[in-house]
């Protein structure tokens, strides 16, 4: 399978900054979505991504035994609505292929793709989240190591810096760990806590779920979330009661204002640009691979 690409839009400017300005003065960045023409381009795109997302989490130690998984929801496609992609189970990250990913329905039945079982408790938590949202096309969930930590006191995170920033307003706590999802009805909850509008949840003693309208967006929210998860722990760490930092009482929180917040989201947390954020890792990683992981 070769690499599916899109042209770039270029914008008409005489500056060589990735910025432009509207009508109003403000400025404005320059990202985009490149997007394939055709919906089966855009599927083959959207695999690409999802395959190179596992062996980019894997490269960042986020694979974990069985535990872990991709799904893209069959939206390009109508006839396809009721059903998405997973990857299969107990296949390390770092090995994983397009022609690997299973498409199930609704009911887990296996109906393209690979012919290994997936993840049972995978399937209840991406069916439900799928169902309730139409637009979350895709959703990562891994039990990455700062993420599983800092879940466990089941709180979100401050707005302590620039990256942080690009969860305000988009991050939400299950403040719940029901074990093992093989149930539907903790789907269901899962689903719940993640709202109407959110695309970004962390689990109580369990982990980190992100979300976005293509694969690249979710991955690089989750890539950006567990960072800001070991940046909480390490913050929380030097001021916690016994550190010299506490005793002294001369490192305190300073946080960002919520003016400031809500810009910074709006140019850093946009569905285009966390896709720009996800593209170098993509980049790096064919080169690596020579594309290995395109199959």
């Amino acid at each position: 399978m070769t690499l599916v690409t899109a042209e770039l839009e270029t914008a008409t400017q005489t500056s060589a900054l990735n910025t432009t300005k509207n009508e109003d003065g403000q400025v404005k960045r320059l990202h985009h979505i490149p997007r394939p023409t055709t919906k089966e381009a855009e599927r083959t795109w959207l695999l690409q991504q999802m395959a190179a997302a596992f062996r980019i989490f894997a490269k960042l130690g986020f694979a974990d035994g069985s535990s872990g998984h991709i799904s893209l929801r069959g939206a390009v496609d109508p006839i396809e609505i009721n059903t998405f992609w997973i990857n299969p189970y107990a296949v390390h990250f770092a090995l994983l292929k397009v022609s690997d990913m299973v498409r199930v329905d609704e009911k887990g039945n296996r109906v393209d793709g690979g012919y290994k079982p997936v993840n049972a408790a995978g399937f209840m938590i991406h069916s439900a989240i799928h169902k309730r949202r139409p637009d979350i096309h895709a959703a990562c969930h891994m039990h990455s190591p700062y993420g599983r930590a800092w879940s466990t006191f089941g709180k979100g995170i401050d707005m302590l810096n620039q990256d942080s920033c690009m969860f305000y307003d988009d991050l939400s706590v299950y403040p719940a760990f029901g074990g093992v999802v093989f149930a539907q009805e903790e789907g269901e909850r899962i689903a719940d806590y993640l709202g109407p509008k959110n695309k970004n949840l962390i689990m109580q003693n369990h982990g980190l779920l992100t979300a976005g309208g293509t694969v690249a967006e979710a991955a690089a929210f989750f890539i950006a979330l567990e960072r800001a998860c070991q940046t909480q722990l390490l913050v929380e760490a030097a001021i916690a009661p016994g550190t010299v930092g506490h005793s002294m009482g001369e490192l305190k929180k300073a946080l960002i204002d919520d003016e400031t917040v809500r810009y910074t989201k709006d140019g850093t947390g946009s569905p285009e640009a966390m896709y720009m954020q996800f593209e170098p890792e993509f980049q790096l990683l064919l080169k690596e691979t020579n594309g290995e992981f395109l199959l």
